[in-house]
């Protein structure tokens, strides 16, 4: 691994956490590889660990380290190449009135009432169903990287909030959240999309989406975004589209 802004990542600390409940493949135990100190993973760092499968939450940096399994597959789309299927465009076409606006990582309380709303409704019994206010601010409103809040109104309403990381190769969705009682929406799918065009614009390579899990119906969506590559063995691996 080189050295980045003058840091390099010899200078980082990694330990491995003690085993935990699996969020995403039940019956299983799961152990984390962090890296630290916090204060020293800037941008620069921080782009070259997400190259080797780390994300954040928060401060916190990490990666799966499971020793008997290795479901947890890092992905990144390839945003120049990448290509909307039909499922896809009509996403695009239906959310087509909302509007974004970026604003530098702050505390709101519309975005909070959202996030709960959110929360109750997709992932009841998740754990962050119930996340108070500072769990909220520690979980999204905290970072050392380059970081941006996306807003996404519709005359007016606020019907989506995406956290996104700026990399030196490309952008990092860290987590989004949106109105949960729209019938038929695609606010998940619309967000990506925004997410890809926003690299191309940036004339940036990839848009990272975080783990891919294939028997996880939470996390197995991600290959439908293609050309994807995923991270396997250490090395970066064309992904080819699966069922849902």
């Amino acid at each position: 691994m080189s050295q980045l802004n003058d840091i390099p990542l010899s200078a980082l600390h990694f330990y491995i956490t003690a085993p935990y409940p699996c969020s995403y493949l039940p019956g299983l135990q799961a152990r984390s590889q962090v890296a630290t100190p916090a204060l020293l993973i800037n941008t620069p760092v921080y782009s070259e660990l997400v190259q080797h499968g780390f994300r954040r939450s928060g401060t916190y940096t990490y990666r799966p380290h499971c020793q008997d399994c290795h479901a947890c597959v890092p992905l990144r789309v390839q945003a120049i190449q990448f290509t909307a299927n039909r499922s896809q465009q009509r996403a695009w076409k239906q959310h087509s009135r909302l509007e974004p606006t970026l604003h530098p990582l702050h505390d709101n309380a519309e975005h909070y009432s959202l996030y709960q709303r959110y929360q109750r409704v997709r992932h009841p019994d998740g754990g962050m169903d119930n996340d108070d206010r500072a769990s909220y601010q520690n979980f999204l409103l905290q970072s050392n990287v380059d970081s941006v809040l996306v807003e996404f109104r519709e005359n007016g309403v606020l019907r989506m909030v995406s956290l996104i990381d700026v990399l030196c190769d490309g952008l990092s969705s860290v987590y989004t959240f949106y109105e949960p009682d729209i019938p038929r929406a695609q606010f998940g799918v619309y967000n990506v999309l925004w997410q890809i065009e926003l690299c191309r614009r940036l004339d940036l390579d990839y848009v990272y989406l975080g783990y891919w899990i294939e028997h996880s119906r939470k996390m197995s969506y991600k290959t439908q975004y293609q050309p994807a590559q995923g991270l396997i063995d250490g090395v970066w691996q064309q992904l080819e589209k699966t069922s849902q």
